[in-house]
């Protein structure tokens, strides 16, 4: 389990790389792997997200690192406040300049990452199984997390 954790830790970090680089690429503009997550969480769908939607989306818990890559997209001219009203909060939605950047590293991905990838018959069912694993273990490690939360000695 340690050599899969450590796995784990190098591919999320390669991963991470990948994403800021290529946002930087298409963007040019100095932008983390958050930012990217948060700017495709917010077009896909085409709808408006509220911050409480794109944290429920990315499965993640820290509202104030995702307020911050809201704000710089927002600043960067990717994101915007929606005209249209949601329920509550407020929504975000992508600019037109957004919705360049997204096409154009869909593009980027396509022409270098995913002509790197092995053509392999089998590659499509391996991709799939290797994304089931990787919802079974975020499951595993959010209920793992759970359990220590509500079984640690406070003293």
């Amino acid at each position: 389990m340690t050599d899969l954790e450590h796995t784990l830790l190098r591919a999320f970090a390669a991963f991470e790389r990948w994403q800021s680089e290529c946002l930087a690429a298409v963007s040019h503009q100095p932008l983390s792997s958050t930012d990217n997550a948060v700017l495709h969480i917010i077009r896909m769908k085409e709808r408006p997200k509220t911050l409480t939607e794109v944290a429920r989306l990315l499965a993640r818990d820290d509202l104030s690192n995702l307020q911050y890559a809201i704000k710089k997209l927002t600043s960067a001219g990717l994101v915007e406040k929606s005209k249209e009203k949601k329920r509550r909060g407020v929504a975000y939605s992508v600019t037109d300049q957004g919705r360049q950047v997204t096409d154009d590293y869909a593009d980027l991905r396509r022409a270098l990452l995913i002509q790197m990838l092995p053509e392999e018959r089998d590659s499509s069912a391996q991709f799939d199984s290797a994304r089931r694993l990787l919802n079974l273990l975020q499951g595993v490690y959010d209920q793992a997390a759970v359990y220590v939360v509500s079984h640690s000695n406070p003293d």
